[in-house]
């Protein structure tokens, strides 16, 4: 993985600008704890943080290719391109000649090869910035489901990009100025393509490629789900998926550096560890290394809800017996939870108030904890979006609810420890009228809606399903990829997510919802695609999200916090809060479990006006 950053000026000489561009670089440190480098041309800048996971002492960035003295292209580049041994071999049958063994390398052959179009040979998690300098234009390229972050800033004369905002912030030129939709991409729990919430800046949207040049930019699509007929029979359809499964795991294995998976014992995870045991196994690089995220009293504490039926621990303790795992559980308190410093990182890491509270904060704990052992983990992120797991796919209310289906099913409560206040009601009610959140969820949805590709004479139920599967890989998934990227890139630990391949995506995503859900079970192919390397318990568990620490120390010591805020006449949440709502969370009388999902929502935004230089201009 890595950090990348960079500046493109047509009409400057960058190479007196070599202090700006050390500051955006240094950013990106916590993303490429192990090496940097910049590069600084007339016209074009790029730097470089480095985690080092193939090709240790070879894969320098950025990289540059020159013939005779000349340069042709620079590369600076983050991520990993899983078939890059078959395009080496490809390229070097057509008299390219290889100076390392790294992806890096092969990206910037490729591009001299095929041009533009190279992206479309590749396989993988990435988001680089190529500089032609033959033809002097920059490419900002990222992979097809948005795994890897890239952002973008246009200025009068060209480009400023990034990994992360903070990198384009960095410049002196950038005011951190956020308006009413990005206010509103905040609170929405909408994730809007190419939206970024700080205004001028944006996202290259996944699946897309941008070109700069002097006379402009232009944004050209690559890749995008499309309508396929579905022709395979139930029992080839289980077993393809079982097939993309092995090949693409057996390619997310590749590392010069520590691997591991991340185990909560679901279907999801368990099955790619499982998968990654036997993989390891073959190559006589076994056993798999595991690590699980658990909470101080978990046990003791532990009560059913509506989404989380039983703790992780045991299934997972399960899981790693059946295939001999090396197993570590990493155990979090209450108080690691609320430490204002593991908060404080949360926030940096996203440069947003998520407003996801405990879940950000032992997510990030987690990583940091398996960085000391690890430098590559695998992880079930996706499964449920790919194959239908979450239960909102299978509630009627909410498949036909007139919206994304997350919010017709009250996602952000149910997800957040069962609180039961609105997300935004600590806010100032008339801050959220003018806002008119549902306003813009519905301007969201129906742009969502229109882009979905269908099949001609579609049974309408089957049409819908399609309609609530496009959403959630282009809308849901990207929240929750973008929080496992921050949270990880912030310790240095690089995460795959082979459920993201766009093979498995697209296969599934033009599989017919009553094969998807042939046993009456959510995500029943990959039940069936993976039953024979995993325990029977673990088959038929019911799906179970991210855990949420249930110690009742936690609530009080939100509590606690909220209280610092509302008495402290000088915090900037105070200027976004309805100060009787406040009152009325804080009184004693009030379940503080109540105001949990609120309480983290304000705290969050609090926080983020603290830490950032923010201009709010609403």
């Amino acid at each position: 993985m890595c950090g990348i950053t960079g500046w493109v000026a047509f009409d400057q000489d960058l190479t007196e600008r070599r202090e700006v561009l050390a500051a955006m670089t240094e950013t990106m440190a916590c993303r490429g704890p192990d090496a940097g480098g910049v590069q600084l041309t007339a016209h074009a800048a790029l730097g470089h943080r480095r985690l080092a996971v193939i090709d240790i002492e070879g894969g320098a960035q950025p990289m540059t290719v020159e013939r005779d003295g000349r340069l042709l292209a620079s590369l600076t580049y983050s991520g990993e391109v899983y078939n890059h041994l078959e395009l080496r071999a490809e390229l070097e049958s057509h008299g390219h000649r290889f100076r390392t063994r790294s992806d890096t390398e092969v990206v910037l052959q490729a591009y001299l090869r095929w041009g533009p179009g190279f992206v479309e040979h590749l396989n993988g998690m990435f988001a680089f910035a190529l500089w032609d300098a033959r033809t002097e234009e920059l490419l900002l390229v990222r992979d097809r489901m948005g795994v890897k972050p890239l952002y973008y800033y246009r200025t009068d004369d060209g480009v400023l990009f990034g990994s992360e905002p903070k990198a384009i912030l960095a410049h002196p030129r950038v005011e951190p100025v956020v308006g009413p939709d990005g206010l509103r991409e905040v609170l929405a729990m909408v994730k809007t393509p190419g939206h970024a919430v700080y205004q001028g800046m944006a996202e290259v949207r996944p699946g897309h490629f941008l070109r700069i040049r002097r006379e402009g930019l232009t944004d050209r699509q690559y890749w995008s789900l499309e309508a396929q007929e579905h022709t395979d029979d139930l029992p080839t359809t289980i077993a393809t998926v079982r097939d993309l499964l092995d090949d693409i795991v057996r390619r997310q294995l590749i590392s010069d550096v520590p691997l591991c998976s991340l185990l909560s014992g679901g279907l999801d995870s368990s099955a790619i560890t499982a998968l990654a045991a036997r993989g390891l196994a073959a190559t006589g690089a076994g056993p798999v290394r595991s690590f699980s995220v658990d909470f101080t009293g978990q046990a003791e504490n532990f009560l059913p809800d509506e989404l989380r039926a039983t703790p992780d621990s045991p299934f997972a303790h399960l899981l790693a017996r059946h295939v001999q795992a090396d197993h570590s559980d990493i155990v979090l308190d209450a108080a690691a939870l609320i430490d204002p410093e593991h908060r404080g990182a949360v926030l940096r890491a996203s440069d947003l108030p998520t407003g996801f509270g405990d879940m950000d904060t032992s997510l990030y704990l987690l990583f940091r904890a398996i960085r000391r052992h690890s430098t590559v983990a695998l992880s079930g992120e996706s499964a449920d979006e790919v194959f239908g797991g979450y239960p909102w796919f299978h509630e009627r209310e909410a498949v036909y609810g007139g919206t994304f289906p997350w919010h017709a099913a009250g996602m952000a409560r149910r997800l957040g420890g069962r609180g039961t206040a609105p997300r935004e009601s600590l806010l100032d009610p008339d801050l959220i009228a003018r806002l008119d959140l549902p306003g813009y969820v519905a301007d969201s949805y129906a742009t969502a809606l229109a882009e979905v590709p269908h099949l001609p004479a579609a049974d309408p139920h089957e049409r819908r399903m399609r309609e609530v599967c496009y959403l959630h890989l282009t809308r849901f998934v990207r929240i929750l990829l973008d929080r496992k990227d921050r949270m990880s890139m912030a310790s240095g630990l690089e995460v795959r997510v082979p459920f993201c391949d766009h093979r498995l995506v697209s296969y599934v995503f033009n599989t017919p919802w009553a094969m998807k859900t042939f046993d009456g079970r959510e995500k029943s192919l990959l039940r069936a695609a993976a039953r024979d390397v995993l325990p029977r318990e673990i088959v038929e568990r019911v799906k179970s999200p991210y855990p949420t620490t249930q110690d009742p120390n936690y609530p009080l010591a939100l509590r606690a916090a909220l209280t610092e805020l509302a008495g402290d006449p000088k915090a900037p949440g105070q200027t976004l809060a309805d100060p009787a709502a406040v009152a009325a969370a804080l009184s004693p009388e009030r379940d503080p479990q109540e105001a949990r999902p609120s309480t983290e929502v304000l705290l969050a935004l609090d926080g983020w006006l603290r830490a950032y230089p923010i201009s709010l201009r609403l």
